[in-house]
């Protein structure tokens, strides 16, 4: 398939500053106050654990964070994620965050305490209410989630994971926390699809049936037809970043996604976040805007991540003025084989699986759901709340049904 124009601009930087501990402790230790201090200790079942519920400790933890969360990958793992939700949505104010470890086994439970609308309180995941995208807990060694697992079972407050990957440990840590002090319910959650790279993605339409191929060349054909076809894979600098952004907000608002109400622009806070968030990964070289543009217009964008040799689609969309021209699919191709050439390992579509993106791929990474409920008052109210939650669910689905 033709490439119009494609560009990469921006640079990477990154940085070989070492952090150096002060007297055997790291440096966070010296800054902050805690519930508890100990000698630390190699040995998971000896780890003391403390808890940061103060924006400040949070951001003091950021050098120890970042050389954690890189091993992962995920940008929503990163410290400024995490960050920065909690001070545009508001929830640095209810902070919990335990750590455990020191700064060369250091394990993370990024938690806030969430209300509901009947005032049940809980400890859930930093972001994964106000982003919709799978958390999870950071750790070294799968050994060191245990002190995590035993400190929320131990501040007796229910926990609400919203969706984790099935293969995590702390499922199994949490049912030996609490053992008879409060039940562990595990479901499955909605999967997450991706692509394993290879060399054959350069050509990504290999991967597609014969039909879906000709169906992208007729509307590259159209789109060629309407105006110029340019494409743009971008790494801006923080001061490109603006009008990019702007032109990508836009060009979203003028989607499918306008109907309800969901866009970065109708979004007060989500597009908040957004703005600071992409301006942090702008400094780090990983942000990566892209578009296609028919006729000089955009016709399609893509706000992604390139993070530990995958790249992380974060937010999509296309005009409705060109979807006879599916632009959303072409640019998805191009960046497909963009991500191909500079020999990344997987393609992270994110969100939840849905049929149209099994043009490209059958592949879903598991995912659960997991609850505590301790047997005291709050772990009651939250049990009754879910309960009846699933219950009214239940009956307007077999309404719904009566109905058709």
């Amino acid at each position: 398939m033709p490439l119009a124009i494609l560009h990469l601009q921006g640079k990477s930087t990154t940085s070989t500053d070492e952090v150096t501990p002060m007297n055997g402790l790291p440096e966070y230790l010296s800054n902050m106050q805690f519930e508890t201090m100990a000698v630390w200790s190699s040995d998971p079942n000896e780890i003391t654990v403390d808890r940061i519920e103060t924006l400040e400790g949070l951001k003091t933890l950021a050098p120890y964070w970042d050389k954690l969360s890189a091993q992962w990958s995920s940008p929503m793992k990163s410290h400024d994620w995490i960050r920065i939700c909690s001070e545009v949505f508001g929830i640095d104010r209810r902070l919990d965050v335990m750590v455990a470890g020191d700064y060369r086994t250091l394990a993370v439970a990024p938690l806030y305490r969430a209300a509901s609308r009947c005032g049940v309180q809980r400890l859930q995941l930093i972001g994964e209410h106000q982003l919709f995208e799978a958390m999870d807990l950071l750790y070294k060694n799968p050994a060191h989630v245990a002190p995590l697992a035993q400190k929320i079972a131990a501040s007796k407050y229910p926990l609400r994971l919203a969706r984790i990957p099935a293969d995590s440990p702390i499922p199994n840590a949490l049912q030996h926390a609490y053992g008879k002090k409060g039940w562990v319910r595990t479901r499955p959650a909605a999967g997450i699809p991706w692509i394993a790279l290879n060399e054959s993605w350069r050509i990504p339409e290999l991967h597609i049936n014969p039909g879906r191929r000709s169906d992208l060349r007729r509307a590259l054909r159209h789109a060629q037809k309407t105006g110029k076809v340019d494409f743009e894979i971008l790494s801006p600098s923080v001061a490109e970043l603006p009008q990019l952004l702007a032109e990508a907000y836009a060009t979203e608002a003028l989607s499918w996604k306008a109907h309800s109400g969901s866009t970065l622009a109708n979004h007060p806070l989500q597009g908040e976040f957004f703005r600071r968030y992409t301006q942090a990964a702008a400094e780090k070289g990983s942000l990566r805007i892209c578009f296609m543009r028919i006729g000089g217009i955009v016709a399609a964008m893509q706000i992604a991540i390139e993070s530990g040799d995958r790249f992380w689609l974060m937010k999509i969309g296309y005009s409705n003025e060109f979807a006879r021209c599916s632009p959303g699919l072409l640019l998805m191709r191009e960046t497909i084989a963009y991500a191909a050439r500079r020999d990344l390992k997987s393609y992270e579509l994110l969100g939840v699986d849905e049929a149209w993106v099994h043009l490209w791929t059958s592949r879903v990474r598991p995912y659960v759901t997991v609850r505590t409920y301790p047997y005291n008052l709050r772990g009651a109210a939250a049990f009754i709340e879910d309960a009846s939650v699933a219950m009214v669910k239940k009956s307007l689905s077999a309404l719904r049904r009566s109905t058709t």
